[in-house]
């Protein structure tokens, strides 16, 4: 019988592989009846579908789900999935009066929810620039196309999103991108809820194999670039440069000190109570 999994992700180029595996019938041959759910939300909303057990595994962003593990999200890392940094681009709107990176830190934002990466992210900026946040310029609007609209209408002055989702919006002048911020650590993980790894530890672990080996497979094919630019709408030269600037994980490996750095970097911008966590308490180990 096959193992049920429902697995969430971003509706955008980086999940590419696993639609791909679907597509090809690679789950089921590994013995899988994977059920893909898009969140647009982001990583705040998947967080939440892990504690409420609405998904069993997910693609998210690795601020996100180690600041939510230690928030007591009763799940583990159990591999890395993009081994590159993500790059945001800082957007405004057409008609705002923000002009410069620089004068960002006073003005409302937007975030798809708390616990997000347009929330952690937009934190972790402003701590390393020495400009804190305070909580009452952060405005919740659920997913991209919301932010598209508070950001016209100025009711949000600032939006962090990742820069090749957002460029087709750019480049149509629906808004404008002011700046860019390089996340300081690679920026995918895949997670699982304590409760499937507890009930199916083999069958999480053939997964990853399968996907890890899908990915070093498309990091080699010869036409990935027209298929990420077909299928998420990005000018070839836009889906070019997006995947030479990107690794995908081809093994299980999450780097404890990489963890260390997430946990001292969250701690410090004010995200998690203390740095006092050990990394081994976030990843399963097989």
């Amino acid at each position: 019988m096959k193992l049920k999994l429902r697995v969430g992700g971003v509706p955008e180029h980086f999940n590419l592989p696993w639609h791909l595996a679907l597509e090809n019938d690679i789950f089921s041959k590994s013995n899988i009846d994977l059920e893909w759910v898009d969140f647009k939300g982001g990583t705040g909303a998947m967080t939440k579908a892990l504690r409420e057990n609405e998904i069993d595994l997910c693609v998210l962003l690795t601020e996100g789900i180690v600041a939510d593990i230690i928030h007591g999200n009763p799940s583990k890392i159990i591999s890395s999935y993009v081994n590159t940094p993500l790059i945001w681009g800082i957007h405004t709107g057409i008609n705002s009066d923000v002009n410069l990176y620089g004068d960002i830190f006073d003005k409302k934002y937007a975030i798809s929810r708390y616990g997000s990466g347009s929330h952690l992210m937009a934190k972790v900026d402003a701590f390393y620039k020495q400009k804190p946040l305070a909580d009452e310029q952060f405005v919740v609007i659920n997913n991209l196309d919301n932010a598209l609209e508070s950001l016209k209408e100025n009711s949000t002055e600032v939006f962090y999103w990742e820069k090749f989702t957002t460029k087709p919006y750019v480049d149509g002048n629906e808004i404008r991108r002011i700046g860019e911020y390089i996340t300081p650590w690679p920026c995918f993980q895949i997670a699982a809820t304590n409760e499937i790894l507890e009930k199916a530890p083999e069958q999480i672990e053939m997964l990853l194999n399968t996907i890890q080996f899908v990915c070093g497979q498309f990091m080699k094919t010869l036409d990935a670039v027209d298929q990420v630019s077909v299928r998420y709408k990005l000018i070839p030269e836009d889906a070019e440069q997006w995947f030479y600037s990107t690794e995908w994980s081809t093994n299980k490996s999450v780097s404890k000190k990489m963890l260390k750095n997430v946990i001292y970097t969250l701690n410090q911008a004010g995200i998690i109570e203390s740095d006092q966590v050990n990394p081994d308490d976030l990843r399963f180990k097989f």
